[in-house]
This record gives structure tokens, C-alpha cells and sequence, in this order.
């Protein structure tokens, strides 16, 4: 936002529009997903605050199940990857779409040079974020596959006690 509001341009200026138009819809997408996870961060904190201050009869376990942290799980990694994963590609981006735009009438090499630098860091940033992510989503798949092989012993154990039951 400060970008947008603080970017002075030289009139005349022989910046084509198409990367005005660019530097605008990169800068108010950025805010925008910046807003987004902000506002899911507001709402969300009172009610985890309330939750974890809750004498329930079935004790902490439930009133952290009966959470609103839990129904909105899906709305909190939306926040985090827009703020982390989305809101820093976008700003990266936006470095480089400033560059132009500031440096087009008097340096294609500083604006040039900037890109440059801009693009490896842009690849390291997608592959660590694949990485990243794909990190969590084995650990996630091996925490369900514990959790049924759990739930399959419990199966089994209930299954034999209810056979020893029924014997006597």
C-alpha cells in the first residue's frame, strides 16, 4: 500500500500502462490477501481464548474439540498460506514490477539487474515452499495412519474382551 501511495512518477513518463495496470492489480491483490488473513486472525483469537478458559464436564479434551479453532481449521491454513506462501510471492513480484515501473525512464539496467535478482530468489522461495508443504502433508498421512492402527488395536482389544465376556 505504502508502494502504491508513495510511488512518485516523472510526467512525462514513458511507462507503458500495461505495467501501471500490472503494478496496481500486484500491489491491491497483496493488500487484499494481507487484509484476509488478518481479519481470520482477528476473529479467530478471541475464540480460542475463550475456549482455553472453559470449565467443560468433559473436561480440556472436549472444550478444545468442541473449539472453534477445530470447525474453522480449514479457514486458518487459508490465512496462513495466503499471508506466508501468497503474500510473500506477491511481494516479491511486486519488488520487481516497482523496479520497472520507477526505474523505466532512466536505468533498463537497474530495472534489469533487479529482476535478475528477483527471479532466483523467487525460484528458491517456490521450491522451499513445495518442500515445506509436502513436508506437512507426509507428516499429516503418517499421523492417520498411526491414528487408525491405533484405532484398529483398540478394535481388537474390544473384540477380545467382549469374546471373554461372553464366555463367562
Amino acid at each position: 500500500m505504502v508502494a502504491m501511495v508513495e510511488l512518485q512518477i516523472n510526467e512525462p513518463t514513458n511507462v507503458p500502462e500495461w505495467l501501471f495496470v500490472m503494478f496496481a492489480v500486484c500491489t491491491t491483490v497483496l493488500v487484499a490477501v494481507h487484509i484476509f488473513a488478518l481479519m481470520i486472525s482477528t476473529y479467530l483469537l478471541p475464540n480460542i481464548d475463550a475456549v482455553s478458559k472453559m470449565e467443560t464436564p468433559g473436561g480440556p479434551t472436549r472444550a478444545l474439540r468442541d473449539s472453534p479453532h477445530e470447525r474453522m481449521r480449514g479457514f486458518i491454513e487459508l490465512a496462513w498460506a495466503f499471508s506466508t506462501v501468497l503474500g510473500l510471492f506477491l511481494f516479491l513480484v511486486e519488488i520487481a514490477i516497482l523496479c520497472w515501473v520507477k526505474f523505466w525512464d532512466y536505468s533498463f539496467a537497474a530495472a534489469t539487474a533487479a529482476t535478475v535478482i528477483v527471479i532466483p530468489v523467487l525460484i528458491v522461495f517456490v521450491a522451499f515452499a513445495i518442500h515445506f508443504y509436502h513436508s506437512l502433508v507426509v507428516q499429516k498421512c503418517e499421523t492417520s495412519v498411526q491414528d487408525i492402527e491405533q484405532l484398529e488395536t483398540m478394535k481388537r482389544e474390544l473384540d477380545t474382551a467382549t469374546v471373554k465376556v461372553n464366555m463367562f
